[in-house]
């Protein structure tokens, strides 16, 4: 099934979140998101799916040579710390009384954000 491409992607986990890894080479690390790719629902978390580059010699870098960065993960490969309980858990949405949506863990009840 292929995606509209106005359709607007929306992710469970945004940047800064605290993630667990479920699958992979990585898992059972916990690590800060760094970056979401909502385009792909990947997102890329820290220390965590390490990968060696090639980097060219530039003027930041002019030594060039091979560099460790952090590639990005399957966003359902990964599931949400919730920062009061420290469990991983889902996320449930919420309105306020404003009509703001927020994020709730599912296992203690209180507001992720």
């Amino acid at each position: 099934m292929t995606k509209k491409t106005n359709e607007r992607n929306v992710l469970p986990i945004k940047k800064g979140d605290t993630v667990t890894v479920l699958a992979g080479k990585d898992k059972g690390k916990e690590g800060k998101v760094l970056r979401t790719v909502p385009e792909t629902e990947r997102v890329v978390v820290e220390k965590v799916n390490m990968m060696k580059k090639a980097m060219r010699p530039t003027q930041a870098n002019p030594q060039g040579g091979i560099s460790t960065i952090e590639a990005p993960l399957a966003v359902s490969n990964v599931m949400l710390v919730c920062p009061h309980c420290k469990k991983p858990t889902r996320a449930a949405r919420r309105r306020t009384d404003e009509g703001k949506k927020i994020r709730v863990c599912k296992k203690c009840g209180k507001d992720i954000d």
